[in-house]
């Protein structure tokens, strides 16, 4: 009953023009940078951080919300027409859905990923709303030492989760955490890491780092690469699946979106490990594995359920622990605390309409992403026509008037301009650029509960072992080391990400 009254509550607020509007905006441009090759949800969320500096905190996160999980849904659409994932998390869409364009299948291969990725969404919008509060209630029993062991285990996470070489993700978390305590220390009122530069006091916005290393380092990765003109057909065919792919999509969707519900909780996880293991999953289920890349609907429902269920779920460390599971986590905490609220189980008790308007806004958010796509599937066709060339002066023009907004300093801009190269050199070297935004988004709260833990143990470090709770955390984090330091496991999670790189 009071699930009931708390879900009348956000729909109270997402149901209000402006919300309704926002939320409209929000799965817009996500299926526009989703369809769009070259332009993810993260450097578009990092670009449009500052504009939540002028709304109200509500309207902004159902805004990123829906760039987040519209991104899901554009994704497919040019990995079904023309083989180019518009996403990661859609590059296993291409192997069975542009094989069913192929085969003259287009629109059924469409609606196929549309309806599966509606379906996977309202599910996994449940399960957000059912678990929170629980999960919400557990945390408010943590001390600042289980918040440290939890962030450990959060980075520890994400290490192991990632894609690509694991020694590179521990440099780059360690690198973010190294960045993150550039700025005046809180305790002390000393400045450090500053170099005597008096800009770098405040410390390093993670906006700025974000839209440099992701936004920045993407447009000089697609400019570097040969533009190739795609010949693509206007002709999709009947947005209707038949009786036998239906039956063959259904238990694919299901499995995909119950698989993608469970990972997408984990740090690091979220939507791309979801559908390469939702792939996985389906051709080792398949009494005819061979049919998987020749256009098989299930090999194109799981994984797309799968994705857009992580998607969603991947909220539930956020709101419930202040934990940001992967970069897009990371910038939703940033936009919290533009508006001074505290990421955690209090967001509950403090703010109850963000929270409960922010779950039910993504109902609403998935129902007009369904109404969106399948109508407008011949507008994203004449966008994905346009040459990149036109659209980068348009990003670069859009980030940097975006960081300058921050603070009204030119520095942020050359401050920049700088994670920008260095973003583009490590896509060079293969070292993923997320590891690096958490480390620099949690190094601070991990400094700051690490501090807090020692001064209530009057400095004594066996606090974080002594309680029950914190050492779980440390135990679980210790265990997912060793687990990935097998050699079989190793090799298990080369061979999960090799079609990725």
């Amino acid at each position: 009953m009071e699930l009931l009254q708390h879900l009348a509550l956000g729909f109270s607020v997402a149901f209000t023009p402006e919300n309704l509007a926002y939320a409209l905006l929000g799965c817009i441009l996500g299926t526009l940078i989703g369809v769009l090759p070259g332009i993810g949800p993260v450097p578009t969320i990092a670009m449009l951080l500052p504009l939540t500096y002028i709304l109200p905190p509500t309207a902004g996160l159902i805004m990123l919300a829906g760039i987040y999980y519209g991104a899901q849904y554009g994704g497919s659409t040019t990995a079904i027409l023309v083989a180019l994932p518009g996403e990661t998390s859609a590059v296993v869409t291409v192997l069975d859905g542009h094989q069913m364009a192929k085969n003259g299948r287009a629109g059924a291969a469409l609606a196929i990923a549309a309806l599966g990725s509606f379906f996977a969404g309202c599910f996994a919008t449940v399960l957000l709303a059912a678990f929170a509060p629980p999960l919400a209630e557990v945390a408010f029993k943590f001390g600042p030492a289980e918040y440290f062991s939890l962030m450990v285990l959060g980075l520890v996470g994400a290490v192991v989760l990632a894609s690509g070489s694991l020694p590179k993700a521990i440099c780059m978390i360690l690198l973010g955490l190294l960045l993150g305590m550039i700025g005046t220390d809180v305790n002390s009122g000393v400045a450090r890491f500053d170099f005597g530069i008096p800009e770098l006091q405040d410390g390093i916005d993670f906006a700025v780092v974000a839209m440099g290393v992701f936004g920045l380092a993407e447009i000089m990765n697609n400019l570097a690469q040969k533009e190739n003109r795609v010949d693509i057909t206007d002709k999709i065919g009947a947005l209707y699946p038949n009786a036998q792919e239906l039956r063959e999509a259904a238990p694919a969707c299901i499995r995909g979106t119950l698989l993608g519900s469970a990972l997408g909780i984990l740090p690091g996880g979220g939507a791309v490990l979801s559908s390469f293991a939702s792939y996985t999953l389906e051709k080792k289920l398949s009494k005819n594995p061979e049919r998987f890349g020749k256009g098989h609907p299930a090999g194109l429902a799981g994984p797309e359920s799968a994705n857009n269920a992580a998607a969603q779920t991947s909220f539930i460390p956020l709101l419930t622990l202040g934990i940001p599971g992967n970069a897009v986590m990371a910038l939703m905490v940033g936009a919290m605390t533009i508006h001074n609220i505290q990421p955690g189980p209090q967001v509950m008790s403090s703010h109850p309409e963000l929270f409960w308007g922010l779950i039910t806004s993504m109902w609403i958010g998935n129902l007009m992403l369904v109404i969106l796509n399948l109508p407008l599937i011949g507008l994203w066709v004449k966008l994905l026509k346009v040459p990149y060339r036109v659209l980068f002066p348009a990003i670069v023009l859009f980030c940097t008037v975006g960081v300058y907004s921050l603070n009204y300093n030119v520095f942020d801009i050359y401050i920049m301009a700088a994670f920008g190269v260095i973003g583009y050199i490590w896509s060079k070297l293969k070292c993923e650029g997320a590891p690096l935004l958490l480390g620099l988004v949690l190094g601070p709260m991990m400094e700051e509960n690490f501090r807090r833990a020692l001064l209530l143990s009057r400095g004594d470090f066996t606090t974080f072992v002594t309680r029950p709770l914190s050492l779980s955390l440390l135990v679980f984090a210790l265990a997912l080391v060793v687990l990935v330091a097998l050699p079989s496991i190793r090799k298990k999670r080369e061979e999960t990400f090799v079609e990725e790189d």
